[in-house]
């Protein structure tokens, strides 16, 4: 709980597990368990939690309340430093904010990951679901295996001590096949990196740096992409069809 704004809320509990959309054979992870507000209700909700405390007294105390609980095993250790389970599981967890980024990471990176659903900050949520009508790096480049969207907002005063900000509920769900042929996945990330370079001002002018001129209008008119627009404003969606105009896949 080292950093970390503790939910208090039952209400906005219930709307975590709900979001999460747990089974009941479900495994579940769970990092920053704090004082154990939602590892007792994923407890309730599936049959397996495995909750992460960095704090050995939180982890502790945790530990105590959860001893006649079958369904909750508690590590005091580092969920970054965690192995992801081989079996398929899910990520639920109210995260220290400062940990986003690399939280995030972990999950993406996990191969037999179903879902993540997190608390954030509210503007990181926004950020990474096109909330602004702008798409990021990150969003776009993982597209093609995982959804990505919010749950609903979550307000400061669920939480002690209380954030300066609100928080939302990230939900990141990897696809039932991906979007892009896995073979191809590493040449869509490059067309993305290449896109996100900046060169230019534009998305097409940034492309151009690789493709033909044709060929990209060609693609913009299938994709209903207009040539002058700035590569944060071009839907993920529109990115796939752009993608496969271009390598024709």
């Amino acid at each position: 709980m080292l950093s970390q704004n503790l939910l208090i809320d039952p209400r906005a509990v219930a709307r975590v597990i709900a979001a999460a959309r747990l089974r009941p054979g479900d495994l579940v992870v769970e990092p920053g368990a704090g004082h154990g507000a939602l590892t007792l209700a994923l407890g309730r909700a599936c049959r397996r939690v495995v909750a992460y405390e960095i704090d050995p007294v939180a982890a502790g105390r945790l530990a105590g309340r959860t001893r006649g609980e079958p369904s909750i095993r508690v590590v005091a250790g580092d969920f970054l430093g965690a192995r992801p389970p081989r079996e398929r599981f899910a990520v639920v967890g109210n995260i220290p904010y400062h940990l986003t980024a690399a939280i995030v990471d972990w999950c993406l990176r996990a191969p037999a990951i179903s879902a993540a659903t997190l608390l954030t900050q509210a503007e990181y949520a926004r950020k990474r679901t096109g909330g602004y009508g702008r798409w990021s790096l990150l969003t776009v480049r993982t597209w093609p295996r995982f959804t990505w969207r919010t749950a609903g907002r979550v307000p400061r005063t669920a939480f002690r001590p209380a954030p300066s900000v609100d928080s939302a509920i990230l939900r990141i769900e990897r696809r039932p096949a991906p979007l892009v042929p896995p073979v191809a996945l590493g040449e869509y990330r490059a067309l993305v990196e290449l896109g996100f370079g900046g060169r230019g001002g534009s998305l097409f002018a940034s492309l151009r740096a690789r493709h033909p001129a044709p060929r990209l209008r060609r693609a913009f008119a299938r994709a209903g992409i207009p040539l002058d627009t700035v590569v944060a404003f071009v839907h993920p969606d529109q990115w796939i069809t752009l993608f496969r105009e271009l390598s024709r896949i």
